[in-house]
């Protein structure tokens, strides 16, 4: 893999989660029975920022979960290896709730169908909307993203790599080609 560019600094993140936060705040009319549930790993520390962005703007504390999909992918049987499981921690019931589902980037969108599986074993959300940092296209399902960080249009060729401070030390965005 060779670095081919950066899309998103420091800044260009952080501009980009407080212009969704707001978002967030505006279509939902506020924070009531607002929630926010990150998809593990980096979709965790992107809802935990855009919380805190949402209390620096709202004064309201807004719920944040964890959710853990490995067992709802679509892939397992298809894998070399057994997938590591983490927790899933949602501490507060979903029902009735406007979820706002967390992820870095949306590709393919199958990622986010089994997040929603997952959503729906733990009650049943008045609405799920979904908040992604980059939508890099290629969909192979009918899910769309309501809160969009940047749109990036990509090869098949490319991958997207995100790199925050919580998970990987540093803070950018790139686009990676592969050999």
């Amino acid at each position: 893999m060779k670095h081919k560019v950066q899309i998103l600094d420091k800044e260009g993140i952080r501009r980009a989660l407080t212009r969704i936060a707001h978002e967030i705040i505006e279509r939902n009319k506020g924070t009531e029975d607002l929630a926010l549930i990150g998809i593990r790993r980096r979709g965790v520390p992107l809802a935990e920022r855009l919380a805190a962005k949402i209390r620096e703007i709202e004064g309201s504390v807004v719920p944040v979960g964890t959710l853990d999909i490995t067992l709802y992918r679509d892939d397992l049987n298809t894998r070399d290896q057994q997938p590591l499981v983490h927790r899933t921690e949602v501490p507060f019931s979903v029902t009735e709730k406007k979820i706002v589902l967390v992820d870095d980037v949306i590709y393919t969108g199958r990622t986010i169908r089994a997040a929603l599986d997952a959503i729906m074993d733990l009650g049943r959300p008045r609405v799920i909307q979904l908040a992604v940092l980059i939508d890099r296209g290629h969909r192979e399902l009918p899910i769309r993203p309501d809160y969009v960080g940047k749109n990036v249009p990509t090869s098949r060729r490319e991958i997207v790599e995100v790199c925050l401070q919580e998970t990987d030390g540093e803070e950018r965005v790139l686009i990676l080609e592969k050999d």
